[in-house]
């Protein structure tokens, strides 16, 4: 029970962790170049360096995952959300995404996990885990490289808002949809600075 004085209300077993990443998950399924749009993405482990992420099981994509045993993790810009959205929305099986959407592809380290060169960072995995979680697998992949634009860098570093990176909220399903990255508000450990002063 909530405590009456406390204004919250209950909304049930929402997946309310927002904002999430909004990715293009590459695979190749029979010898063709396909993405789907992935929401449910994020890091797992540091060493080995890791990543996972959950596709829907009647996706067209896992048939590609699951052959290969790998995966691309491209990262779209918020120049690509008409892209990213369309992705997300059709299935490789009716539609060659890779033509309608203009993506120009490159291949990196690992055959069979096609890069969308428009996407400012991409990364090749190799499947480490497959976990089946109700409706969706959930792949852990190691990562084997990283890729970024080079206008994406200032000074040496990769610059957040060259970047300029497209998110994915779900709070109501009148506000789900893409966002951009908002404002910069500290440097990690910034704050905890400034209070040991005090």
């Amino acid at each position: 029970m909530l405590p009456e004085n406390l204004d919250k209300r209950k909304m049930g077993a929402l997946q309310l962790l927002n904002p999430r990443p909004a990715v293009l998950v590459g695979t190749f399924i029979d010898d063709k170049p396909n993405f789907i749009t992935v929401s449910w993405a994020g890091i797992t482990s540091a060493s080995p360096p890791t990543m996972s992420i959950a596709i829907r099981n009647i996706r067209y994509s896992l048939k590609g995952i699951l052959q290969n045993k790998t995966f691309s993790v491209n990262i779209p810009s918020t120049d690509l959300v008409k892209e990213t959205e369309f992705c997300g929305n059709v299935s490789g099986a009716d539609y060659n995404k890779v033509e309608e959407c203009g993506f120009k592809i490159f291949n990196g380290k690992i055959k069979n996990a096609p890069l969308i060169a428009q996407c400012p960072i991409n990364i090749e995995c190799e499947v480490l885990q497959n976990i089946n979680i109700g409706d969706h697998s959930l792949f852990i992949g190691e990562i084997v490289e990283t890729y970024i634009s080079e206008d994406c860098f200032t000074n040496d570093n990769p610059d957040i808002n060259k970047i300029d990176l497209l998110c994915f909220c779900t709070l109501t399903s009148k506000s789900m949809g893409y966002y951009k990255v908002g404002e910069f508000l500290a440097y990690n450990g910034s704050i905890m600075e400034k209070r040991e002063t005090k």
